[in-house]
């Protein structure tokens, strides 16, 4: 058989498993990516704190060399099977997985960029490509159904806010230090959440110049990201109130208009109680 009318075939299959979710093995692909990702940040964020690395610090380091590993063979992958290289490469995902792999071997040479991958938390937004949630509309109240219909934009929202806060807060500890109270990651993440939710406890706060020009930016991004659910659920509140359940007698589909004569999925008229 010749190898050269293999190799699109072989390609094809790969690409079906590693860019599509919509087949079983795309699905365990990303899901088994998705565990790897968490327990990957997980490992960098226990790394940080010191009574954990004396302890455990061997294996840490083994668990996250192996993780790069099989974070490269991945990318490698991507490449390879990828419909346009060059596209995939200066893509969001794929800057984000290059970057993902890049501090562990920096870290050889540059100690301190071993703290940059929790960038990787990013890569978690690729759940929304396994999870496709089938759209629901709920025939509770009004509110209910303005949550519901919100709720992968929430999700999305609330996703991107943690990794924002992770981010922030691993930057913190590299520009603060243990010196100025933030003794590791997790204190830093910790920083970052109340400074960006504008609760602001004062129990550790930066001193340096640059440290404060951050917090400065964080506590004015808190205040717009603050309004952001709220137009969510407001402008899902202000269309649900238009809708009713009203559901069709022929092929039962829900959620048309109030003043809706006729069934916008069929077209059999609607009954009226």
């Amino acid at each position: 058989m010749n190898p050269q009318s293999d190799s699109p075939r072989w390609k094809a299959s790969l690409h079906r498993v590693i860019f599509e979710a919509d087949t079983p093995l795309g699905k365990a692909f990303d899901v088994a990516l998705i565990a790897a990702i968490l327990l990957s940040v997980l490992l960098v964020m226990l790394d940080s704190v010191r009574s954990v690395t004396l302890e455990h610090g061997t294996l840490l380091r083994a668990a996250e060399w192996t993780l790069t590993i099989l974070f490269t063979v991945e990318y490698v992958a991507r490449l390879v099977c990828a419909p346009s290289r060059r596209r995939y490469a200066t893509s969001f995902f794929g800057l984000v997985d290059l970057i993902a792999i890049l501090p562990t071997y920096l870290a050889v040479l540059l100690p301190a960029a071993h703290y940059l991958l929790v960038v990787r938390v990013l890569r978690i937004l690729r759940v929304f490509r396994v999870f496709k949630l089938v759209q629901y509309i709920s025939e509770a109240a009004q509110l209910r159904r303005a949550l519901v219909a919100s709720r992968r934009k929430i999700t999305v929202f609330l996703f991107a806010v943690f990794a924002l806060v992770v981010v922030i807060g691993s930057v913190m500890y590299l520009i603060e230090g243990e010196e100025h109270g933030f003794t590791s990651i997790p204190r830093g993440v910790y920083w970052a959440i109340v400074t960006l939710t504008t609760v602001g406890y004062g129990d550790v706060a930066p001193q340096t110049p640059i440290g404060q020009a951050l917090a400065s930016l964080v506590m004015v991004l808190g205040y717009g990201i603050i309004a952001v659910p709220t137009g969510i659920v407001t402008a899902e509140l202000t269309r649900t109130e238009r809708e009713l359940p009203n559901p069709c007698p022929a092929c039962g589909a829900l959620g048309h208009l109030s003043d809706a004569i006729h069934c916008r999925r069929c077209g059999v008229p609607l009954g009226r109680d």
